[in-house]
């Protein structure tokens, strides 16, 4: 069955083409920041994104999840400087460790429910956080410059900035796909019932703890590779990446684009990054611009600007 032509989907079918066509442009124009600009949009997306699955979808409100970007590219940062430089010995773990963090975090937090399950992912971030600050050996609040990015031989080349955009590009598609598997199965069912009346669904045979922990710990995985992009990116790691501020911006990433939806996170974070970039080069204080224009959109678009879009095919 051939998707409706919608606006949204007009919209989505753009931006993705856009995506695209972003290497192209830059090699036009010559101008490399451009490339770089969206090459962090690409990757924050893919961390909004699996921040809608466990906020959007599941409910879990979480303000720690930055933590998993910093624990990603940390993972990296640590094994380059110590002279370990194979990505296929870095990435397997960073998300390996990534996920037993997001377990045990997720084991202990998920037994609450609302602001004491917001507090407890924030108070667990900021130890991470604080974690990363104590880490002399490794730039402490300084950071860590990482001065080679993660080495795959003759498969691909990471310093390569195009190729690594559309690796990042790539890799955002595959957690969005992944994302929509998930919340069209029978576990993404269980996962939606529990947000909306966990004691029922738990009465009628579902072990909502499980599917629940079970998505935290995807969540915070995808989240984990999103900061191994980062830091092969940015080049650098440091704490700032986890502090409760970066788990903030997330958040309204996800609640501009439009919670429990697909492409949601997308639009988001390209509105998000794109607005800051621009109002930044207008104002020093571009927070005061950008708040009005984010309420704005949380007062009269409900579901952000996803469901604006959807909104204006019912009007």
């Amino acid at each position: 069955m051939m998707p409706a032509l919608t606006l949204r989907n007009v919209v989505v079918a753009l931006l993705l083409l856009m995506l695209f066509l972003v290497p192209v442009y830059a090699a036009v124009i010559g101008n490399n920041f451009v490339l770089s600009l969206f090459t962090r949009i690409v990757i924050l997306a893919m961390a909004a994104t699996s921040l809608n699955l466990i906020m959007g979808y599941g409910g879990m409100v979480s303000f720690g999840h930055a933590a998993y970007l910093g624990i990603g590219g940390y993972v990296v940062g640590i094994l380059a400087y110590e002279g370990i430089l194979s990505g296929f010995l870095q990435w397997p773990l960073a998300l390996l460790v990534s996920a037993l963090i997001a377990f045990v975090i997720g084991l202990l937090s998920l037994r609450t429910r609302g602001v004491y399950f917001i507090m407890i992912t924030l108070a667990f971030a900021q130890m991470i956080y604080y974690v990363g600050v104590s880490l002399n050996r490794y730039g402490a609040d300084d950071g860590l410059t990482i001065y080679r990015r993660s080495q795959f031989g003759d498969l691909i080349n990471l310093s390569n900035k195009t190729v690594f955009y559309y690796l990042c590009l790539v890799l955002l598609l595959a957690s969005i796909y992944l994302v929509w598997r998930l919340v069209n199965s029978r576990f993404g069912m269980a996962i939606q019932g529990a947000r909306s009346n966990d004691r029922r669904m738990h009465a009628i045979g579902f072990p909502t703890f499980r599917y629940r922990l079970t998505c935290f710990v995807i969540a915070g995985t995808i989240c984990g590779l999103a900061g191994v992009l980062l830091a092969n990116h940015t080049d650098f790691i440091s704490p700032a990446v986890m502090h409760w501020t970066r788990s903030g911006d997330l958040i309204v990433m996800v609640v501009l684009g439009g919670m429990g939806s697909l492409f949601g996170p997308l639009i988001g974070t390209v509105a998000f990054l794109a607005l800051e970039e621009w109002l930044s080069g207008i104002t020093e204080y571009w927070q005061i611009i950008f708040g009005p224009l984010l309420l704005a959109i949380v007062l009269f678009a409900r579901g952000g600007i996803d469901g604006l879009l959807a909104g204006i095919r019912r009007d």
